[in-house]
């Protein structure tokens, strides 16, 4: 090659370069929420089993990067701030609205940051940021990527999203972790709980010799792989540990006899450890009778009265047949 075309060639490649390891942009969206009457389609009931129904909205924006959303944490003990990630390879913060009851409204105020890739680059390819749970922690947040598996920690002061500082070790042998199906859930103990304040990864669907699903407990003296018992074709897309130190998962399940259902099921936190498989009380399971869609996204909180409040959020697939929902349910212990 000449010398000319050689230059020519190499200051090409610096400004694409230049171009995919730009920093990551930042967008805003406004949002139009309305109003759920009720979690049964058509009743006005608000109890089901030792869940109470608080409220709910669907939500629609004009911006493009909106939906998709795929794991929800709150930055606030008053349900207000929170976090989010959607699988579109954005990270997002934004406020649930409440009226002078403290029933949810809407959401406001969102900000949507790209996510890079494992290179630390910007990359428009799915697969390099398909990003489905979050964890949130003083000074940073933990993001779990499929596809490209990997649990990484990045930098976050509580309003803008820093610089990747590590991937923690999952211990889920790669292999073992399915291409769409891996970490759906990264959740942190309370210190005072059995599991001592360990973060816990749980996958999607990423299934032993069993048919149980791999999970793991990253460190702590239940430090080591586990499984979680899988029926009735639910899969689990997120979780969050309550007070008592118990987890509740999140679980979706789709047949296209019976379209698409949700379930929630508590584990007992003291049954989780290296090697065991744990499995659970249903606390809830809806369908198409309810209001829900592609449930993905779940935390767990309390609110000013002392209710355990469980607050959920669809994944619409950025689809025009599927909603943007928000969920919020109270707790009766």
């Amino acid at each position: 090659m000449r010398l000319g075309a050689r230059r020519l060639v190499c200051a090409a490649a610096a400004v694409a370069f230049a171009a995919c390891s730009a920093v990551a942009e930042t967008t805003t969206a406004e949002i139009t929420s309305y109003p759920i009457a009720g979690f049964a389609v058509g009743k006005a009931d608000t109890q089901f089993g030792r869940l109470t129904f608080i409220g709910g909205f669907t939500m629609t924006s004009p911006n493009r990067d909106f939906g998709a959303l795929s794991s929800f944490r709150f930055l606030d003990a008053a349900g207000g701030r929170f976090a989010a990630v959607a699988d579109t390879g954005h990270f997002i913060t934004g406020t649930v609205l409440r009226d002078e009851t403290g029933r949810p409204t809407g959401f406001s105020a969102l900000t949507f940051t790209t996510l890079p890739d494992l290179n630390d680059q910007i990359s428009d390819a799915k697969w390099e940021t398909d990003s489905e749970s979050l964890l949130v922690e003083p000074g940073s947040v933990v993001i779990g990527f499929e596809r490209r598996h990997r649990l990484s920690r990045f930098a976050f002061d509580g309003q803008t999203l820093g610089r990747r500082i590590e991937n923690l070790d999952f211990l889920i042998p790669a292999s073992e972790l399915r291409s769409n199906r891996g970490f759906e859930t990264i959740a942190k103990a309370p210190e005072d709980g059995p599991l001592a304040g360990a973060i816990v990864a749980i996958s999607e669907k990423s299934i032993d010799a069993k048919g149980n699903i791999f999970a793991a407990v990253l460190s702590g003296p239940a430090k080591g792989v586990f499984s979680i018992a899988r029926s009735n074709e639910f899969d689990i897309t997120d979780g969050a540990f309550l007070p008592s130190g118990d987890l509740i998962i999140l679980e979706r399940a789709y047949q296209m006899a019976k379209g698409v259902r949700m379930r929630l099921r508590r584990i007992d936190g003291a049954a989780i450890r290296s090697g065991a498989v744990v499995d659970g009380e249903i606390l809830l399971e809806a369908d198409m009778r309810h209001q829900i869609d592609n449930m993905e996204g779940l935390d767990i909180w309390q609110a000013p009265d002392g209710t355990t409040r469980l607050s959920l959020v669809s994944d619409d697939n950025k689809s025009i047949l599927q909603r943007n929902l928000y969920l919020e349910f109270a707790l009766s212990e």
